[in-house]
C-alpha cells in the first residue's frame, strides 16, 4: 500500500460530486436532497504535519508500504493507542483541513485513469488563496462554472482545482455539523440512561415524600386508587396522541414536547398502580415512556406515509375527536398518494380519449373504508388527471390553503368556502403538517344541479424534496353516523385531492384524483350522465380550471402584451377592467346556483316551468349593482350540437344580433380586448352596440369569454360609458354598477342519453332590474317577462344553429 493508494481510496467520492452539474437549471440545486449533493469525506494523510507529508512523498515509491505500516503499527504499539485512537486522530486531521491542499489539477482515480504509475504532486494553496475562496464560499457554496472560471484566472489556479476545494469544504462542514449533532445527541441519551436509572432505583425502592419511610400500598384510599389509574391511563393516551403527531407532522419523537424514549419493560399504567409518589424524581415520573401503536409505514417513490391504528382511551369528547381526525388524515394521504401512483388493475384505461375507470373491487380490497360504508342511494364517482400547471408546488400549495385563494382560483366551481377551524398550521413556517377543517359549496352551473355542501378535513404534507400532496377527506363518519345521512347531506368526499411535483421552468405536474359519493336523486336526468363520467366535478375540470387560471396570471403578470390587446389601455387600465369581469362571473354563478352566500330568494310561479328557476332579491348600499328589486332567471337545455361550435357562436360579437336583443339588431363593435391566455376564447372584451337612429345613444357592454377541456362560458352586462373610461384609466371598479347575464356550456357526457349525435348542455341565465325602488313588490308580469326573455332566446340560439325542435 502506497502514499498514493491511500488517495485512490477517497477520490471516488469526489469524482462522484464532480460529476453532479450544481447550478444546473433542469435541477436546481435547492430541489436536490443533502444525501445526493454531499459525497463522503476524503480521506487524508494520517501525518498531520503537511511539511512531514511533503518530505515523505519522494520515497514513498517502493516503501510506501513499510512506511505507512510502521507508521501505523508505531500508533497501535509505541504509545499503547488502540484502533480507536487511532481513527480519531484521522478524523481530528481531516477536520483540521480546510480543504486548501490539493493534487496538481484532479482527483486520484483522474490521475489514475491517465497514467497508474505518475506521481502525484501535493500543493498547498497560499493564504491569500485561501482567503478568497473562504470569502466566495460563504456568498455561495454552490458556484458555477462562470465564478469558478473567474475565480481561477484571479487566484492563479486550475478550474478543476477551485471545483474541488468547494467540494472538499462542503465535505467538511457536513462532516463537522454531524460530529456536532452527533456530540449533542450523545448528552441527549446520557441524560436518559442517567433519568432511565434513578426511575428504576426508585421503582426498586418506593419512597413516601412525607415520612420517608416505605410505601405501602394498603395506606391509599380506593378513591386515590382510582384517581392515578386515571391518570396513567390520560398520561399513555397523551403520549399516544403526542406520537401521532410528530407521524404526522414529519417530525421526529424527540422534536415533540414530550419526547419518546426507548420503552421500558413497565409502562406508567403499571407504576401509577404501585406506587404514591417518588421523592427526588421532580418531573421524571410524568415523562415514562409509552409504547405508541404504530404499524409499518407505506413506502412509496415519492415518500412514506404511515398508516395509523386508531388509539382508545378515556380522553374527553374534544381531545378523542382531535385524535380521530388526525388519524383521518393520515389514512386519507396513504390513500391519495397510492392512487395518484397506481395504474391497473385499480385504474382501467378506456379507449375514449385516454380517460381511466376506477376498479371498485381492487379498491374495496386496497382500501379499508375510512368514512364508513356508502349511505344507501348514493351513486360513486372516481377520476384521475394528470397535467402540467404554469405554477411552483409551493405557490399552489399555498393558494390550496387559503380558502379564499383557493376559491378565486376555481370560482366557477366553488361557490362559497371558510376555514372553520385550524389544528395545525404546519411546521418551520411551511405548510408542511398543516390540517385544517373546511367547508365548501361545489357548483355546476345549471339550476338543474343541487349545490354540493361539504364539511372536510384538508391536510398538506411534503412528501419529498419539490413535492406535495394535498388530501380532503369528509369528517362526516366522525361527527355522525356515516351510514345515516342527514337531510343536509347530499355529498361525501373520499379522499381527494392533489400531488404536486415541481417540474423544470416554473411549471408543476400535477396529479389530481377526485372521488366522492352523492345523492343522484336530486339531480336532473339531463345532467346524470355528466356527473357519472366526472366532466361535472372531476379530475379534468380540477386540473382544466387550474391550467386556464394560472395561465391567465402568468401573461398578467409577463411584461410584453399579447398582439390581439388594445394597447391604448394601460396596466392599470387592465387590472380594473379584468377585476371588473371577476366580478361580474362571480355574481353570474351565484345568480345561476342560488348560493347561500348570496341572499336570493327563490319564487315558486304557476306559470312557469319546474326547469326554470326564478330568484329575487333586494339591492341596498352596494355601489356595485343598481339599486331596487334584481330578479333572476336560469334554466339549461340540451342542444344537439358540439361545445366548441356553440361558444364560438355565442362569444362572436358579429352574429350577437341573431340572439341578443341588447345589440339594437345589428353587429356589434370591439372597443377593447385583454387576453387572458393562449386560446383567443379567453377575453375579456368591450363591446359596442350601433345605435339605430341618431337620437339614441350607443351602449357599451363588457364581455369575458373563458374555455378550457372542461367547459366554457360567456358573460355580459351592459355598462355605463363614462364609468367604464374611468376604469379604462385605471380607476376603481368597485362603484360600476352592472347586473350580469350570459351562458354556461358543458358537454353533455353521454351524446345527449342513447342519441349518438355529440350534444351540449347550455345553462342561459339573466339578472334584470324589475323596480328601482328596493321596497316595491315584485309582479306576475316582471316573472313573466323575464321567463319570455329566456325562452326567446333559446329558441333565437337554437334557430341560428339549424337545432331541430326537442
Amino acid at each position: 500500500m502506497s502514499l498514493g493508494g491511500l488517495f485512490d481510496g477517497g477520490s471516488g467520492g469526489a469524482r462522484v460530486v464532480a460529476d453532479i452539474p450544481y447550478g444546473s437549471p433542469a435541477m436546481p440545486a435547492g430541489a436536490i436532497s443533502q444525501s445526493r449533493l454531499v459525497s463522503p469525506s476524503l480521506p487524508k494523510p494520517l501525518l498531520s504535519s503537511p511539511g512531514l507529508s511533503l518530505a515523505l512523498q519522494t520515497n514513498m515509491d517502493g516503501q510506501g508500504d513499510r512506511s505507512l505500516s510502521s507508521i501505523v503499527g508505531g500508533a497501535a504499539g509505541g504509545g499503547g493507542r488502540d484502533a480507536d485512537t487511532v481513527g480519531r486522530y484521522k478524523e481530528d486531521e481531516n477536520e483540521s483541513r480546510s480543504g486548501s491542499d490539493n493534487l496538481d489539477g484532479g482527483s486520484g482515480d483522474d490521475i489514475d485513469q491517465e497514467n497508474p504509475r505518475k506521481k502525484k504532486r501535493y500543493h498547498r494553496h497560499t493564504p491569500q488563496q485561501i482567503q478568497e475562496l473562504e470569502a466566495l464560499f460563504k456568498e455561495c457554496p454552490h458556484p458555477d462554472e462562470k465564478q469558478r472560471l473567474e475565480l481561477s484566472r484571479r487566484l492563479n489556479l486550475e478550474s478543476r482545482q477551485v471545483k474541488f476545494w468547494f467540494q472538499n469544504r462542503r465535505t467538511q462542514m457536513k462532516t463537522q455539523m454531524e460530529r456536532h449533532e452527533n456530540n449533542i445527541l450523545k448528552q441527549e441519551n446520557d441524560k436518559l440512561r442517567a433519568e432511565n436509572l434513578s426511575i428504576r432505583d426508585a421503582m426498586r425502592n418506593p419512597i413516601c415524600s412525607n415520612c420517608g419511610g416505605p410505601v405501602v400500598l394498603g395506606e391509599v384510599s380506593l378513591e386515590e386508587q382510582h384517581l392515578r389509574i386515571e391518570n396513567a391511563r390520560l398520561k399513555d393516551e397523551l403520549d399516544r396522541v403526542c406520537a401521532l403527531a410528530g407521524k404526522f407532522l414529519g417530525k421526529p419523537a424527540s422534536a415533540l414536547a414530550n419526547p419518546l424514549p426507548l420503552p421500558l419493560p413497565s409502562s406508567s399504567l403499571e407504576l401509577a398502580i404501585g406506587t404514591i409518589a417518588f421523592a427526588g424524581l421532580g418531573s421524571a415520573a410524568m415523562t415514562l415512556p409509552v409504547v405508541a401503536d404504530f404499524p409499518t409505514a407505506v413506502s412509496s417513490p415519492l415518500g412514506s406515509v404511515g398508516t395509523p391504528v386508531r388509539t382508545v382511551g378515556t380522553l374527553g369528547g374534544v381531545e378523542r375527536e382531535r385524535t380521530m381526525l388526525l388519524e383521518l388524515a393520515l389514512a386519507a394521504m396513504d390513500e391519495l398518494v397510492k392512487m395518484a401512483q397506481m395504474f391497473e388493475p385499480l385504474w382501467i384505461p378506456s379507449l375514449e380519449g385516454g380517460k381511466e375507470t376506477l376498479n371498485y373491487d381492487e379498491y374495496e380490497r386496497v382500501f379499508p373504508r375510512c368514512i364508513g360504508m356508502k349511505p344507501a342511494g348514493f351513486v360513486s364517482e372516481a377520476t384521475r388527471e394528470t397535467g402540467l400547471v404554469i405554477i411552483n408546488s409551493s405557490a399552489l400549495v399555498e393558494t390550496l390553503m387559503d380558502a379564499a385563494r383557493w376559491a378565486d382560483m376555481f370560482p366557477c366551481m366553488i361557490a362559497r368556502t371558510t376555514t372553520t377551524e385550524v389544528i395545525s398550521s404546519g411546521m418551520g413556517g411551511t405548510r408542511n403538517g398543516t390540517l385544517q377543517l373546511m367547508h365548501a359549496e361545489l357548483q355546476v352551473l345549471s339550476p338543474l344541479v343541487p349545490i354540493r355542501d361539504v364539511n372536510f378535513l384538508r391536510f398538506c404534507k411534503q412528501i419529498a424534496e419539490g413535492a406535495w400532496a394535498v388530501v380532503d377527506v369528509s369528517i362526516d363518519g366522525i361527527r355522525q353516523n356515516a351510514s345515516a345521512p342527514t337531510p343536509n347531506m347530499k355529498c361525501r368526499r373520499l379522499p381527494s385531492g392533489c400531488v404536486v411535483q415541481d417540474m423544470p421552468n416554473g411549471y408543476s405536474k400535477v396529479t389530481w384524483v377526485e372521488h366522492a359519493e352523492y345523492d343522484e336523486s336530486a339531480v336532473h336526468q339531463l345532467y346524470r350522465p355528466l356527473l357519472r363520467s366526472g366532466l361535472g366535478l372531476g379530475a379534468r375540470r380540477w386540473v382544466a380550471t387550474l391550467q386556464r387560471q394560472c395561465e391567465c396570471l402568468a401573461i398578467l403578470m409577463a411584461s410584453s402584451l399579447p398582439t390581439r390587446d388594445h394597447n391604448t389601455i394601460t396596466a392599470s387600465g387592465r387590472r380594473s377592467m379584468l377585476k371588473l369581469a371577476q366580478r361580474m362571473t362571480d355574481n353570474f354563478c351565484a345568480g345561476v346556483c342560488a348560493s347561500s352566500a348570496h341572499k336570493w330568494s327563490k319564487l315558486s310561479v304557476g306559470s312557469i316551468g319546474e326547469d326554470v328557476r326564478v330568484m329575487t332579491r333586494q339591492s341596498v348600499d352596494d355601489p356595485g349593482e343598481p339599486p331596487g328589486v334584481v330578479l333572476s332567471a336560469a334554466t339549461s337545455v340540451w342542444l344537439p350540437v358540439s361545445p366548441q361550435r356553440l361558444f364560438d357562436f355565442l362569444r362572436d360579437e358579429r352574429l350577437r344580433s341573431e340572439w341578443d336583443i341588447l345589440s339594437n339588431g345589428g353587429p356589434m363593435q370591439e372597443m377593447a380586448h385583454i387576453a387572458k391566455g393562449q386560446d383567443h376564447g379567453n377575453a375579456v372584451s368591450l363591446l359596442r352596440a350601433s345605435a339605430v337612429n341618431a337620437n339614441q345613444s350607443s351602449m357599451l357592454i363588457l364581455q369575458e369569454t373563458c374555455t378550457d377541456a372542461s367547459g366554457s362560458m360567456v358573460v355580459y352586462a351592459p355598462v355605463d360609458i363614462p364609468a367604464m373610461h374611468v376604469v379604462m384609466n385605471g380607476g376603481d371598479s368597485a362603484y360600476v354598477a352592472l347586473l350580469p347575464s350570459g351562458f354556461a356550456i358543458l358537454p353533455d357526457g353521454g351524446g345527449g342519453g342513447a342519441q349518438k349525435v355529440v350534444g351540449s348542455l347550455l345553462t342561459v341565465a339573466f339578472q334584470i332590474l324589475v323596480n328601482s325602488q328596493p321596497t316595491a313588490k315584485l309582479t306576475v308580469e316582471s316573472v313573466e317577462t323575464v321567463n319570455n326573455l329566456i325562452s326567446c332566446t333559446v329558441q333565437k340560439i337554437k334557430a341560428a344553429l339549424h337545432c331541430d325542435p326537442q
